[in-house]
């Protein structure tokens, strides 16, 4: 007879196994046996630390896997972290994220990524989609800090004459 144990939340009976558990990151996967505490249906398990070490080890392979997969379609393109987080989203800083492993692209990169990797022309078709990367730059310069012409007062609403 197998051991068992109650789920402390669900009260079913769970007896101890070992199921598979596939592990993603970008358009990466990985099947892990993952030992725990499992219902005879398919509602919630109980695992230990032990217990989720494989799925662990592999997120992180999988992660670091994916990081130099994104560097790579970035560089195979020409394109500076900055060019690649305007053309395809995120920022130069999510760029910077994806490649050192540290944050997994969103679901929307990760199909332009892969789109990208496979058919590398259908970048300008990106571009199309975006001001020119330099001229964007210019088109939104950072607002000066000049003082109104009224000095503003709080809670009283004041209307300023446009002078040509």
């Amino acid at each position: 007879m197998s051991e068992t144990r109650i789920h402390p939340e669900t009260g079913k009976s769970l007896r101890r196994d070992v199921r598979q558990q596939t592990v993603r990151v970008g358009s990466m996967s990985q099947v892990v046996n993952v030992p725990g505490w499992y219902p005879d249906d398919n509602g919630d398990s109980v695992h230990t630390g032990a217990d989720l070490k494989a799925s662990n080890e592999a997120y992180k392979s999988l992660r670091d896997a994916y990081a130099k997969h994104v560097r790579a379609v970035r560089k195979k393109l020409g394109l500076t972290q900055e060019e690649a987080g305007h053309i395809i989203g995120g920022g130069k800083r999510a760029f910077q994220k994806y490649e050192s492993g540290a944050t997994p692209p969103s679901d929307a990169a990760v199909g332009l990524i892969e789109l990208l990797a496979r058919h590398p022309d259908e970048i300008e078709t990106l571009r199309a989609f975006r001001p020119p990367f330099k001229e964007r730059r210019l088109a939104n310069p950072k607002p000066s800090v000049a003082s109104p012409a009224v000095p503003a007062r709080r809670g009283v609403r004041t209307e300023r004459k446009l002078q040509a």
